[in-house]
């Protein structure tokens, strides 16, 4: 898992996240991550992007909404994580030790 500053846009973190993703066969994204390059970086590892494109993209994407409507379970983990203070304000300034929070915090989430 790689975590980058909270700073940085999706666009410009996607080229940080790329090496670092598991096989899989479809990678759901919000607007964020609309680029030619990382699409074309995606279905070069046999990855379908399912990721709507920018409202300012001159030429429409496809991508399969029906699909994309399963991205509002990582939506709400998000939530439910953010529930917790010390993730939501980042006490942790290690990545390490906020890597660790997430973990326990997720297990706990999990396990209620």
């Amino acid at each position: 898992m790689l975590l980058t500053e909270g700073q940085v846009s999706d666009y410009k973190g996607a080229a940080t996240v790329l090496p670092a993703l598991p096989d899989a066969d479809l990678l759901i994204a919000d607007r964020g991550y609309d680029a030619d390059w990382f699409r074309a970086a995606l279905e070069s590892r046999d990855i379908e992007p399912c990721i709507p494109g920018r409202k300012g993209r001159k030429e429409p994407v496809e991508y399969d909404e029906d699909r994309y409507k399963d991205r509002n379970l990582i939506e709400r983990m998000f939530g439910k994580l953010k529930d917790w203070r010390r993730i939501s304000t980042r006490y942790d300034r290690c990545a390490h030790t906020f890597m660790s929070a997430i973990c326990i915090a997720a297990t706990v989430i999990f396990w209620l």
